[in-house]
């Protein structure tokens, strides 16, 4: 079966905990399937990505459009 190719938009989420009687907040993004990126690479890359998905070894490639600019898949 060949490589499943297909775009993505990084989604950013807001999350709260309570400890103590405190409020903490944090943020995180997330791709389709529950990927999780780090914070780092979305502000370097932006938030479109492609992530391509090989059934057969089990493998998820991600990488960014920006990237990928110059070259071709």
């Amino acid at each position: 079966m060949p490589v499943m190719r297909r775009s993505a938009s990084a989604r950013k989420v807001i999350g709260r905990k309570v400890v103590n009687g405190k409020v903490y907040t944090y943020e995180y993004y997330t791709l389709p399937l529950n990927l999780y990126l780090p914070k780092g690479m979305v502000e370097k890359w932006g938030t479109e990505f492609i992530v391509e998905r090989d059934e057969e070894s089990g493998k998820i490639i991600i990488t960014s459009k920006k990237a990928l600019d110059g070259r071709q898949l």
